[in-house]
């Protein structure tokens, strides 16, 4: 089904180049790093080649000057293929943007362009073992000694940790003001005391890698500091409001990949002497399944272009995007492993790891629940402000 949904002649250029790595590149591989839990740096090469990495960077720093739309396109468009393997892209993204948002120009000229280039990865350090849903519950601490903060504490279930080599991290400098004593620094990897935590292993995007960020004494100059202290709770959500279409993105990409192999399959394979799409029930749920998708895409589109738009007040459409598409995606997955029958349990066909990569997109980035609780709260301010 083609729809037009009035792409510029760059976001074309993006859809189709993306569209083009992920058939031609990643899909020979998916299945190798879905199996060994692999970092998939020779993507990641390509990637860079490419210049997808600056995509959403202002161009004054080497980037593209794109927008949360054009990142939706190049996550949706290589998640169809493996979610997991594009996900070393979009956390490089989610890491970036809090410099993007509050670095100075001195902070954005010395680490964008390494982000843009490709030459360096990005990633986003907030989650804790009592700080996941609760980001005012962060243990981890930033002491300000001479010109220097020193950083104790850890991250949990960080993506790219240990394949990046900048990280934006929230830590406390002033427990007793809550979350709002919570600041943002940029720590680089290599920094005496830096470590990470073994590689976890995954049920689903097991190409992406997750290891935990232990800090012991790190010391790093005040200048890593993110806007001003207490800011960074401020940081945090206003990163997660432009992050989290990618997550809507990357299922929405997830989705789209099963049902078009789901269609495929369908067509191919035969019953009672005859393919089973011409069977109604089959052709129910493959409608139903491309009606769930089109409503998605036009819904993180939209909330793309909203904030692209730089209107004010996005944490309502935001979090619609994220919490509709991946619940989406993991009933069209679910629906495309019927489909294939016993095929679609075994891990020759793609659609087992396709459902399985869909349940992280409820979970990460803020869970569906956390999700749903920002809607209301959002719908509840604005009627009691008369909007």
């Amino acid at each position: 089904m083609i729809i037009d949904y009035g792409f510029t002649e760059t976001q074309v250029m993006i859809r189709d180049l993306c569209r083009q790595i992920a058939a031609e590149k990643i899909k020979p591989v998916r299945e190798k790093y879905d199996e060994t839990g692999e970092f998939p740096w020779d993507i990641m090469k390509i990637f860079a080649e490419s210049d997808l990495f600056g995509i959403s960077i202002e161009e004054a720093y080497g980037g593209m000057g794109g927008g949360i739309m054009e990142t939706v396109i190049a996550v949706e468009e290589l998640s169809k293929v493996c979610a997991g393997i594009a996900l070393g892209l979009a956390a490089t993204g989610l890491g970036t943007y809090p410099i993007s948002l509050f670095g100075s120009d001195e902070q954005k000229k010395k680490y964008l362009p390494r982000i843009a280039s490709g030459k360096s990865l990005a990633a986003f350090g907030l989650t804790e073992a009592e700080a996941g849903s609760d980001a005012g519950g962060i243990r981890t601490t930033a002491k300000l000694d001479g010109n220097e903060y020193v950083l104790n504490g850890t991250k949990q279930w960080i993506t790219n940790g240990g394949e990046a080599d900048i990280y934006t991290v929230i830590a406390m400098t002033n427990r007793e003001r809550g979350t709002r004593g919570a600041s943002a620094f940029i720590v680089e990897k290599g920094t005496p005391g830096f470590t990470f935590g073994k590689k976890e292993n995954k049920m689903g995007i097991r190409a992406s890698i997750t290891r935990e960020l232990v800090f012991q004494d790190v010391r790093i100059p005040k200048e890593n500091l993110l806007s001003k202290e207490g800011m960074g709770f401020m940081v945090a959500m206003k990163t997660l409001d432009k992050s989290r279409p990618g997550v809507a993105a990357q299922a929405l990409g997830i989705a789209a990949g099963a049902l078009d192999e789901a269609i495929r399959y369908s067509r191919e394979r035969r019953q009672f002497g005859k393919p089973i799409s011409a069977f109604q029930g089959i052709q129910f749920m493959l409608a139903d399944m491309a009606t769930q998708v089109e409503a998605a895409r036009a819904l993180v589109y939209q909330a793309a272009r909203y904030i692209d738009s730089g209107a004010k007040g996005i944490s309502g459409i935001s979090a619609m995007s994220k919490v509709f598409a991946s619940d989406m995606a993991m009933r069209v997955t679910t629906d495309a492993v019927q489909i294939l029958g016993g095929y679609g349990y075994m891990k020759e066909y793609p659609v087992e790891k396709m459902m399985r990569d869909a349940k992280i997109t409820q979970i990460y980035e803020g869970t569906n629940q956390i999700q749903r609780e920002v809607i209301a709260l959002n719908l509840i301010k604005e009627a009691a402000s008369g909007k």
